[in-house]
């Protein structure tokens, strides 16, 4: 795809990934760049770094899960800024938890932005790209859209659909001239996981590594961008040695977290105390007596 003069549209772009890519593509010529968030004043921010650099940022607050005002917006775009030539979905939400422990709420969260956030977003602007015959169209999904990771069930469900429905979507809108593509990276050091419990061996990557991947395979034409070694490797094992990745998996897995109903540790020092004592006046009592 050829980056410099054409237009952009990045959702997620205060921060995390979407600010890196939103950057990234104003260093490679990009003409002007359309910023979605739910946070103003972070996008404001983000937009002066990239007028800095002679690109022109646009900027819109807009709730992806609202599909009402997400077509009154995407309208209003279309016809205040001419026609997008990229569109990159990268907003997302994810939380940690044991799946008998997940809240519904969360679920529903995770479902409505990571996924139907992201079709509604993508049904409209496929359609005017539709129409001029011309357009590409990138997919943020996460090596977990590969590889499954436990107490990541909801987001691991969504980013696998993600895959699944960029997939498709590369082959429907190919007729079109269409490009589909998938971004998939790796844990990434953003504000999103930092809360997160990390898995271990795992290094976390940095968004500007993300964006540089993109950069390069959109340079590329590459229909899938896996982002770093670790995914590569993952991927590979899943296909070679899925025992294996398993294994690696259930020793990876954070710890976890104590209860809130767990003893402070004071108190749990003194019951080990009692219970040592315990044990030394007990013992020879439960001791089997010498004929």
């Amino acid at each position: 795809m050829k980056i410099q003069g054409n237009v952009a549209l990045i959702t997620g772009a205060s921060r995390g990934i979407g600010k890196a890519i939103a950057l990234a593509l104003a260093q490679q010529g990009m003409k002007r760049l359309i910023l979605v968030a739910r946070d103003r004043q972070k996008l404001a921010e983000v937009a002066q770094e990239i007028e800095a650099m002679g690109t022109e940022a646009v900027i819109m607050t807009l709730d992806l899960t609202r599909a009402t005002e997400v077509n009154i917006t995407v309208a209003q775009l279309w016809r205040s800024h001419g026609p997008i030539n990229l569109l990159v979905n990268c907003a997302g939400v994810a939380y940690q938890t044991s799946f008998l422990r997940s809240k519904l709420p969360q679920v529903q969260e995770e479902l409505s932005v990571n996924l139907l956030g992201m079709y509604t977003l993508t049904s409209l602007i496929a359609r005017r790209m539709a129409s001029q015959k011309q357009g590409t169209i990138v997919n943020v999904s996460s090596l977990m859209g590969k590889v499954a990771a436990p107490t990541m069930a909801t987001y691991s469900a969504t980013k696998f659909a993600i895959l699944g429905f960029t997939q498709a979507l590369r082959q429907e809108l190919a007729e079109y001239n269409i490009q589909v593509k998938a971004l998939l990276p790796s844990l990434t050091d953003t504000d999103m996981v930092r809360d997160l419990r990390l898995f271990r061996w795992v290094i976390p990557m940095s968004p500007q590594q993300v964006a540089q991947a993109l950069i390069v395979g959109l340079q590329n034409d590459a229909p899938e961008i896996l982002v770093g070694w670790q995914s590569h490797l993952a991927v590979w094992c899943q296909r070679l040695a899925p025992w294996l990745l398993e294994l690696i998996l259930k020793i990876a897995t954070p710890p976890k977290k104590q209860q809130s109903e767990e003893k402070p540790a004071f108190f749990s020092r003194i019951n080990r105390f009692c219970d040592v004592l315990l044990s030394r006046n007990v013992t020879p009592l439960l001791s089997p007596r010498k004929s």
